[in-house]
């Protein structure tokens, strides 16, 4: 039978996040789970072996710029939760550097009687405070989005008595000066929208209520959020006001003291202003000045002439059928591109000189490689990170101010697993409707067909690259399986189009795609059916919910962690509403008619038998709410499918709080997967 499709759910109690009641199913299912998978050699093998990897004091510590130092946030088995430390550069480029502490979480923890999760700090950048004096640190309360924020002195290394202080809310705050900040937060009915983040920003003077604080910009309840950022780049207290209506449109406007202005650009553009420039990638075809720019071009103008009604934009990218951009990242006054080329990177450094822009291509010799941080403040230096699937991670330092010097080499990590013999090959598979759709594999090429794990995303234009992934290769690739990464429409990895072809009621192209590639895998003879596993969380625990639910003759298991599953319902649990740009919205007959097709909770079949699924989710997860988890494993087990659970009670979105969290998660997926998929060996 198929689960009727009615607005009464018996199992809505599971959608009571900390209700005793559904607690106590999710201990009982955990007590299951940790007694049908851990408590063996194997097991133990893994979570050791793991932990010891996340653990693991030569990592690269990667670095951030504020002000004239870089600052680190360490986490290893006496600092589970963390320690943010400092030092300069030149004292990081060192064996061993000298760091100074500035905050032990888990002393704070310890103190203040709280889980706290590190959230990040956003420095004070203008004034005579600025730089490395003050900032406004986030911490969750066992990693959910919401989280505290608090006013914090980096010269007396304390929070600030009587500073400014938010209470635990999904907020965003940005300095003004010294004594003024931008917030959003939630400050009582009105101020936040249906997806639970602001809707409100307001100018906040210290010593002040933040509800008093006067409101500068308001959006409406159905926009997704409202947020407003400094621009210390630009003349004054310059600032940009963001309003999502959705979740790929926004209004952008421009804040120049008391006066809004709002940019003339695509809602569906994505822009940034800094310094002079006015920067716009285009996601869908653009008619300006005269000429179309295609989906996935970058172009950049005067900002001042813009605003004057001049639209005389210059071209610094345009896509082919191979190329896209992925990203572009500000120095101070140049920019880095980040392309993918069938989605292998090649990155090219931009400066201005002399009315023109001119260009330095940095080619394949790095890897796959990524902007790791710029100095944008201040200089044109920039930080890149490159890694493989097999290439552990190197650190390199750069300035744009000399491009033809290569990049130096600041930091390199170690290998954390044996890579000998393993290859990286890309393949592709052709989908029903005829796409090629690339994807990576990961192994032994002589191995013949061995247990195999199938990863893929495909969504959100979010781009799957290779990288290095110590977990992966540490719990599955050096224990003789088989990585495979698939690059399915829903994704970025060539440019918008590649992500609108999946879009809302082309939803259903990106499970083509990835049941595609699972299919050419065993054409390939890579993996069998019954050696192949499938990998995904979120929108990727959906998509693994869909290949449950819609082609589980393809799988030997599924691991679905945090995932969206109740499609009928996810636009009314936690921030789900802010996602119906992407799915569609399930109160509209004429969407709801896409989406019960392939919404998983909704078709559960009686008849058909199903792979052994892991679905795994968390308690705190503030984005994706536990009940999907909940509710798709216990109509699972009430039609008797073998499914195994596990809610750890901290981790937010990520399913875990810390280093042992989560290389318990990854402990038991890799047990659950070994023991399903090799029976037992390995």
């Amino acid at each position: 039978m198929t689960e009727p499709i009615t607005p009464d759910d018996a199992r809505l109690w599971l959608e009571d996040v900390e209700g005793e009641r559904a607690l106590d199913w999710v201990r009982e299912r955990n007590a299951e789970t940790v007694a049908a998978l851990t408590g063996n050699d194997r097991f133990t093998e893994l979570d050791e072996g793991i932990r010891a990897v996340l653990d693991a004091d030569d990592r690269i510590p990667m670095i951030a710029w504020h002000g004239e130092r870089v600052y680190n946030l360490w986490k290893d088995g006496e600092h589970k939760r963390g320690l943010w430390r400092r030092t300069t550069l030149e004292s990081y480029r060192t064996g061993q550097p000298d760091w100074q502490s500035v905050l032990d979480l888990d002393a704070l923890a310890e103190a203040e009687g709280e889980n706290w999760v590190w959230q990040g700090a956003t420095f004070l950048r203008t004034g005579p405070l600025a730089g490395e004096h003050r900032c406004l640190v986030s911490l969750s309360r066992g990693g959910a989005d919401a989280a505290v924020v608090r006013e914090f002195d980096l010269d007396a290394g304390e929070f600030v008595k009587d500073g400014f202080t938010l209470p635990e809310a999904k907020s965003s705050v940005s300095w003004i000066d010294a004594d003024s900040v931008y917030v959003g937060t939630d400050t009582g009915p009105g101020s936040m929208t249906t997806s639970g983040y602001p809707r409100q920003v307001r100018v906040w003077r210290r010593g002040t209520p933040v509800a008093d604080a006067p409101v500068v910009f308001s959006g409406s309840p159905d926009d997704v959020s409202v947020s407003i950022t400094t621009d210390p780049s630009g003349p004054g207290h310059r600032a940009i006001v963001r309003q999502a209506t959705d979740f790929f449109h926004w209004r952008r406007h421009l804040r120049t003291g008391d006066a809004l202005t709002e940019l003339d650009v695509p809602h569906d553009a994505g822009v940034s202003v800094h310094r002079e420039w006015l920067l716009v990638r285009v996601r869908t075809d653009w008619e300006v000045g005269g000429s179309t720019h295609p989906a996935g071009s970058l172009l950049i103008a005067p900002l001042e002439s813009y605003l004057a009604g001049e639209r005389d934009l210059t071209v610094l990218f345009s896509p082919d059928p191979h190329t896209s951009l992925s990203y572009a990242e500000w120095t101070r006054t140049g920019l880095i591109l980040v392309l993918l080329a069938d989605v292998r990177s090649r990155l090219e450094l931009l400066s201005h000189s002399g009315g023109e822009w001119h260009r330095t291509v940095l080619g394949s010799e790095l890897g796959q490689t990524d902007v790791w941080h710029t100095n944008k403040d201040s200089d044109e230096q920039y930080l890149l990170l490159s890694s493989g699937f097999t290439l552990p991670p190197t650190l390199r330092h750069g300035d744009l101010a000399a491009p033809a010097q290569p990049p130096t080499i600041l930091k390199q990590g170690p290998a954390y697993f044996p890579a000998e013999g393993i290859e990286t090959r890309q393949f592709f598979a052709t989908s029903a409707d005829g796409t090629q759709i690339p994807y990576f594999v990961v192994g032994r090429p002589d191995a013949g067909p061995s247990p195999t794990l199938l990863s893929g995303y495909g969504g959100f234009e979010v781009s799957r690259v290779p990288a290095y992934n110590s977990i992966v290769g540490r719990g599955w690739l050096a224990r003789g399986g088989t990585y495979v990464v698939a690059n399915i429409r829903g994704g970025g990895e060539y440019g918008p189009a590649w992500h609108r072809a999946a879009l809302r009621e082309k939803r259903p192209r990106a499970y083509e795609d990835f049941a595609a590639v699972a299919a050419d895998l065993v054409e390939r003879g890579v993996t069998t059916r019954e050696r192949l596993g499938a990998e995904g969380g979120s929108n990727g625990g959906l998509l693994m919910g869909v290949m449950l639910t819609r082609y589980p003759e393809l799988f030997g298991a599924i691991v679905c962690a945090v995932p969206l599953l109740d499609m009928r319902r996810y636009h009314l649990l936690l921030a789900g509403a802010s996602w119906m740009a992407e799915y569609g919205d399930p109160d509209d007959p004429e969407d709801w008619a896409y989406l019960s097709l392939f919404s998983p909770y909704q078709n559960v079949r009686d008849a058909v038998p199903y792979p052994p699924t892991l679905i795994t989710t968390s308690t705190r997860d503030d984005r994706v709410h536990p009940g999907h988890a909940r509710k798709m494993v216990a109509l699972l087990r009430e039609h008797g499918k073998d499914v195994t659970y596990y809610e750890n009670i901290e981790g937010g979105h990520g399913g875990a709080a810390d280093n042992a969290q989560l290389a318990f998660k990854w402990a038991l997926a890799f047990e659950f997967l070994w023991r399903t998929l090799s029976g037992g060996q390995g």
